[in-house]
């Protein structure tokens, strides 16, 4: 076996009761959401018990999401599974922000708190949506959507786009798509996420770490691979101030990141948090790659025999 990889999840993966189990069965998991409850009081109930419509908020689905990504890592590494590189697709890049010790996990939960706060008070001034294009020439997709003024931010794996930007733009993509009967997926998002729309938030957590210095930033232990580049992050804080702040407002190339991470001899990737979303994706980019994800006891037991065995 060669390197490992987590990833972790994004927005549009979460659901009631999301790494419940974890919660429940794994002292590290437990603890951690104690302290992250004290911060954010109430995101446990949402997180476990809330509906699908409070989930969608992206001012409560960050910081839900960010604990059961999370909840994955500590319940691999409580088990003697540890990344030799993490990367995290769009939310999920604060989660890789603590496993790679550039933030603490106390920190990375205060950051996401603020990021989701800044994203869901620009998506409230900008209505905006998201769509997924499968199956569509780029260069003819990224002229549709200069047509019609929307975004493509998310180059996800070969065959698959995502769109972003204001309704009414997304509406007309949409109808374009269907008369070339090209097939698209509405994500479960509440903006226009990854576009100039976002500018505004970006700016603000930007001048949110400057100013306070409240994060205490380290140099990562572990590559760390951007969403905005698909090479591993800056060393310097200004720099990774820079790289976790724009990304609210740039594209995400995530095929980029994965063919970068296996050139570099990461050959299986383990998806933490809920949904198979990131797996689906590096399969289409690395058909040999070994593939698990963690989500919860079970999914977690089967994987940590499985590599034990090959160890």
């Amino acid at each position: 076996m060669g390197k490992i990889a987590f990833l972790f999840a994004g927005q549009g993966s979460q659901y009631p009761g999301m790494g419940k189990d974890l919660f429940e069965k794994i002292n590290e998991v437990h603890d951690f959401f104690g302290v992250a409850e004290a911060i954010r009081p109430g995101t446990l109930s949402q997180m476990l018990a809330g509906t699908e419509a409070e989930l969608k908020r992206t001012e409560n689905t960050q910081p839900c999401l960010f604990l059961a990504d999370i909840a994955s890592a500590l319940a691999l590494a409580s088990n003697g599974i540890t990344p030799d590189a993490v990367a995290g697709f769009s939310l999920g890049e604060v989660v890789a922000l603590a496993v790679s010790g550039v933030l603490s996990k106390e920190n990375a939960f205060k950051l996401v708190c603020k990021r989701g706060a800044l994203m869901q008070d620009a998506a409230e001034k900008e209505k905006g949506s998201m769509v997924a294009v499968l199956k569509m020439d780029k260069s003819e997709l990224e002229e549709m959507c200069s047509e019609v003024g929307a975004f493509p931010v998310n180059y996800n794996c070969p065959g698959q786009i995502v769109v972003s930007g204001k309704d009414e733009r997304i509406e007309k993509l949409k109808e374009k798509l269907s008369n070339k009967k090209v097939r698209f997926i509405q994500l479960s998002v509440g903006g226009p996420f990854h576009t100039p729309y976002m500018k505004e938030a970006s700016e603000e957590l930007k001048k949110e770490a400057e100013i306070n210095m409240l994060y205490n930033i380290n140099k990562s232990y572990i590559p760390l691979y951007s969403n905005m580049t698909a090479k591993p992050y800056p060393t310097d804080a200004e720099g990774i101030i820079q790289s976790f702040s724009e990304q609210i407002s740039s594209s995400v190339n995530w095929e980029g990141t994965i063919k970068n991470m296996t050139k570099e001899g990461i050959d299986t990737f383990i998806e933490c948090g809920p949904g198979k979303t990131l797996t689906g994706f590096v399969r289409r980019i690395v058909p040999q790659a070994r593939i698990y994800n963690v989500c919860d006891m079970e999914s977690l037991k089967a994987v940590v025999e499985e590599l034990k065995n090959d160890a």
